[in-house]
């Protein structure tokens, strides 16, 4: 999407993200307050600040900052609201959107790894995050019993947009997600608006696969 940055701090890669567009200014306030290093394991913690993707462990990665600062801007995502994410990775995209919502607003996100599930409620709560909750499941199926949610985000690539998620979007919510294949997706936004899903394919993009009973098959 565009030439690779290297960065030698997270505030050095957060004015970067701004100054390219990639980021609004309340997107970088949360990344500014949340260290990419924070969620990336030791061995790798000298391209904390890179834009590339980095292995976490169990064949799963952390987005590339740039990817993270974008989708978080088009989810347009205010205070109070209650988001659904899917594939908690290291934690890193729901910290930052835990920002955006503020202490009135809650994260939820699912994790069908156990093990990265683990990864991730140690990295929020070594950052002293409150209002994130880390579940382990299938994330397709959405998460029912805290539904329905203002914004949705999956941070795995599916085939199709997973009926569960459009049927626990809030009406006028939005939910953003890699479509296509395995190896190479567009990001799309949708709007729900009237029952109906606007959709906004703006972004090529390349995620791990969306696994579980509404994504790929293992």
């Amino acid at each position: 999407m565009h030439k690779t940055f290297v960065a030698e701090s997270n505030k050095g890669m957060v004015e970067y993200l701004l100054g390219a567009g990639y980021a609004d200014a309340r997107v970088a306030d949360a990344m500014l307050s949340m260290d990419r290093k924070a969620f990336v394991p030791p061995q790798y913690a000298e391209h904390a600040y890179d834009d590339y993707p980095l292995p976490i462990g169990y064949g799963q990665t952390i987005s590339a900052p740039s990817i993270v600062a974008v989708m978080s801007k088009e989810l347009d995502v205010r205070k109070g609201m209650k988001i659904l994410e899917v594939g908690a990775g290291s934690g890193y995209q729901a910290a930052v959107l835990s920002y955006l919502v503020g202490e009135t607003g809650k994260v939820l996100t699912i994790e069908r790894l156990s093990g990265v599930a683990e990864l991730a409620k140690r990295n929020l709560a070594n950052l002293g995050v409150k209002n994130v909750e880390v579940i382990y499941g299938d994330g397709t199926k959405g998460w029912q019993p805290e539904a329905p949610f203002d914004r949705v985000i999956v941070t795995a690539a599916s085939p199709d947009i997973p009926k569960p998620l459009a049927e626990q979007l809030k009406e006028g919510g939005k939910l953003i997600i890699p479509v296509g294949s395995t190896y190479w997706q567009d990001l799309v936004l949708i709007e729900k608006k009237g029952g109906a899903l606007i959709r906004k394919d703006f972004l090529p993009v390349m995620f791990v696969p969306l696994i579980g009973e509404h994504g790929f098959k293992e």
